[in-house]
């Protein structure tokens, strides 16, 4: 006999069917756990545990349960990793270290495969905690000596083609080349990491963007050789928000225009940053040559400027090796707010807006900006830039003073 529910209690049953459903999906996902010394790594600083880093990823990625991978107290010496994801369930994998993971002394041995931790086409991946470091001095010392011989480097951290990617927590110190890379990513979050390299390091940019959508910078410290943060081309709907910059190259969109046919940039946003002692402070770079590529829609806000060189600067004729040919840049700027920036300047010159007779800058706005040498007035250059200034110290000559600007 089947029984058949009275119809004076279905909506009772339909209720019950619904909370048994509801409770079921407010429990916690659960979640393996995988300790890399589990499968041979040991935290002495001095065993290749490499081979066990990969293991762990393998269970991470193929496990259909969300996955932590756990990297425990100590120094965990491990060579070139590639993390790749085009085997991995759709689970998340988070990686807590708790410990270092070194590079070997030797440079060359990361450095021939130009990247030393790669994460490539993974999602759902998140990194908390630890420290990365590349022992990147003797390569550093190896280029500023002139040796001809001398790699390129490897970046510490890549992500390449990948989706929701969160790095909270992260030291990197040390780094042979660029610290963190994001190359073709979307959705990343990157907060309270901390960036250190000597201030003489070469090409040791912080945190570098390309070809990378809806990307957060946050409550982070960053010294380098180099960029603090460079957005490179193809990069759209940047936020970076409460950076300590220094020393550095300063925050840097470009260089842009190295190809003729190149992606722009485009929605990038620059707040609460302080800049100490950085060669420069906001920056937008372009090669001198013809190029269809753009940087548009941006906002620099917030700003403290602390004996900078270079607070604020446009660079269309950029060249990295004299003799530089002055030729005109083909990158249109166009939409550049400058807004709240205060402090000093290291050099004569606080204002640069040196713009392509081919593609003036245009749209250039810059509200409450008051720049100066210690107890000493400091002066602006501009040349090919349009737009409206209003409270801004020095007066940049080329823009026109509007009293109705918020």
């Amino acid at each position: 006999m089947v029984y058949k529910t009275p119809c004076h209690l279905l909506p009772f049953a339909f209720f019950l069917l619904g909370f048994v459903l509801i409770s079921s999906l407010a429990q916690p996902i659960p979640t393996t756990f995988v300790n890399v010394t589990t499968y041979g790594a040991r935290p002495d600083g001095s065993t290749d545990s490499s081979k066990a880093f990969l293991a762990a990823w393998h269970v991470a990625c193929t496990s259909a349960q969300a996955t932590t991978i756990i990297v425990p107290a100590g120094r965990f010496l491990v060579g070139n990793l590639v993390f790749q994801g085009n085997k991995c369930t759709s689970a998340p994998i988070s990686i807590h270290i708790a410990g270092t993971i070194i590079a070997p002394e030797d440079y060359r041995v990361i450095a021939k495969s130009e990247q030393w931790i790669w994460f490539t086409g993974v999602t759902d991946v998140s990194i908390y905690g630890g420290i990365l470091d590349a022992q990147g001095t003797s390569l550093w010392e190896c280029k500023t000596n002139g040796h001809g011989n001398c790699p390129s480097g490897a970046k510490t951290l890549l992500f390449t083609a990948s989706n929701n990617i969160n790095i909270n927590g992260l030291t990197s110190i040390n780094s042979q080349k660029f610290h963190i890379v994001l190359d073709t990513c979307n959705n990343v979050n990157i907060s309270g990491v901390h960036v250190s390299a000597d201030a003489n390091s070469p090409n040791t940019d912080g945190i570098h963007v390309q070809s990378s959508r809806s990307v957060y910078i946050g409550n982070s410290s960053i010294g380098t050789g180099d960029d603090c943060i460079s957005i490179g081309p193809g990069s759209t709907s940047i936020h970076i928000n409460n950076i300590r910059c220094g020393p550095g190259h300063g925050i840097s969109i470009g260089s842009l225009g190295s190809a003729e046919e190149e992606q722009g940039v485009e929605d990038v946003t620059v707040s609460n940053v302080d800049f100490s002692g950085t060669y420069n402070g906001v920056r937008i770079k372009t090669w001198g040559k013809n190029s269809n590529s753009f940087a548009r829609n941006i906002v620099f806000q917030h700003i403290n400027m602390n004996r900078v060189n270079n607070p604020i600067i446009i660079d269309q004729h950029y060249c990295l090796r004299e003799p530089c040919l002055k030729t005109e840049s083909g990158v249109e700027i166009s939409n550049v707010r400058y807004q709240d920036i205060h402090g000093t300047s290291n050099t004569d010159v606080a204002v640069i807006l040196d713009c392509s007779k081919e593609k003036p800058c245009t749209d250039i706005e810059m509200s409450n900006v008051n720049l100066s040498l210690v107890n000493e007035p400091a002066h602006a250059a501009c040349e090919n830039a349009n737009g409206l200034a209003n409270d801004v110290v020095p007066f940049t000559p080329c823009l026109k003073k509007d009293s109705l600007m918020k």
